[in-house]
């Protein structure tokens, strides 16, 4: 229940300005109860960011379930822009490394890259090339929804036509990808 509030409280408000004063408020309690079932802000920002880790795993595998090539990294995009906009706060949570000795953290985002390296391998991309294709991939994402949560796209044209094209661009990148 603690998590569920934090993460509606982030989406609120960013994940950056998540206070346990303001979850102990929403629970009608006092700050200190809050310890009895999380150690910290650390502690519970973490619980989140698994939350959320998880969340994006699950949206990127369903989405991309059944399809390949230009069909999957379409649909994935669309599930990452989906997921982004539906968790606006928590969007900040994903998108740190996960600390080394965090192996749940380490989990999920093992989960999120195999869905991507299963789209990558229907290109021909693989090992290191997988690696640098999902960095790829991550910060084109990111950077346009990134853009959209923060109110960048104030031009007349519809967000979506522009979102796309990107993927339509992302999906010739990856076609191109191994060619030197």
């Amino acid at each position: 229940m603690i998590v569920a509030e934090a993460i509606r409280l982030a989406d609120e408000v960013g994940f950056e300005r998540l206070t346990l004063t303001e979850i102990a408020r929403r629970f009608g309690i006092a700050q200190p109860s809050l310890y009895k079932h999380i150690n910290s802000l650390d502690g519970l920002q973490r619980l989140l960011t698994l939350r959320m880790l998880t969340e994006l795993g699950s949206t990127l595998r369903q989405a991309a379930t059944g399809k390949s090539g230009s069909d999957a990294v379409r649909a994935t995009a669309r599930g990452y822009r989906a997921f982004a906009q539906s968790h606006p706060g928590c969007y900040a949570s994903i998108l740190r490394a996960p600390a080394p000795e965090d192996d749940q953290a380490a989990q999920a985002m093992r989960e999120i890259l195999s869905t991507l390296y299963d789209i990558f391998a229907g290109y021909g991309i693989e090992g290191d090339d997988a690696v640098d294709a999902a960095r790829y991939l991550r910060s084109t994402l990111h950077g346009f929804v990134s853009l959209e949560l923060s109110g960048g796209f104030a031009m007349p044209r519809p967000v979506d036509r522009s979102f796309e094209r990107l993927t339509r661009a992302i999906d010739l990148a990856l076609r191109n990808w191994c060619i030197e």
